[in-house]
């Protein structure tokens, strides 16, 4: 069995499941997990952050009920307002982080959470993904010429079919998969508690 997290990096509430991936994790060590991308600004919804009247309420929401920090920097992008958030741009340097250092997915999946709902830093710019690769101690260059290859952009695709063909429409979702065996493990806000639960009753 392992562990699939479907999240999209500019998705708050996924943000706001960080401290709970990381503790699932460290409780886990024996269960491999894989990180997929959502695609949840894309096409038409790549537009300046101020069309989406909604996020500074919804960041509140997300900060009280899970604890989850919003940076000064990225709250000067969210009052500019002219910020557009690119699922697919995002989705293309978790590719990249992926590839370069696969076992360590899940905790570069929310060091670049970190890097824009903290630092207020672009998930389009490759400046972006150096900072985050030399915090981590991985190679750099490897990091960001896998971000900005080619083969980015069709990873980026796949994970969001993937995505799409577990029937995950809300992020995030942490599924339990076990061959063709697929069962929801929390879908937007969940405890480790809770997930803990949830994983038990599997056995």
């Amino acid at each position: 069995m392992k562990l699939v997290y479907v999240f999209d990096a500019y998705c708050g509430w996924s943000h706001g499941f960080t401290a709970t991936l990381r503790e699932i994790t460290t409780r886990h060590p024996d269960l491999p997990v894989e990180v997929v991308s959502g695609g949840l600004f894309t096409g038409g919804r790549r537009v300046p952050i101020r069309e989406f009247g909604y996020v500074q309420g919804a960041n509140a929401q997300i900060a009280e009920q899970t604890g989850a920090e919003f940076g000064e920097a990225y709250e000067r992008l969210i009052a500019d307002g002219s910020f557009v958030m690119d699922s697919e741009a995002a989705a293309r340097g978790v590719a990249a982080v992926r590839q370069v250092a696969p076992d360590r997915a899940a905790e570069l999946a929310t060091a670049l959470q970190h890097a824009f709902y903290v630092d207020g830093l672009s998930l389009s710019e490759a400046a972006t993904y150096r900072t985050v690769a030399q915090a981590a101690g991985l190679d750099a260059d490897a990091v960001v010429a896998a971000f900005e290859a080619p083969e980015a952009q069709t990873a980026a695709h796949a994970d969001f079919r993937r995505a799409a063909q577990h029937g995950v429409s809300s992020f995030p979702t942490l599924l339990a998969v076990d061959g063709e065996h697929v069962v929801p493990l929390a879908l937007g806000h969940a405890t480790a508690d809770e997930v803990d639960r949830r994983l038990t009753n599997l056995n």
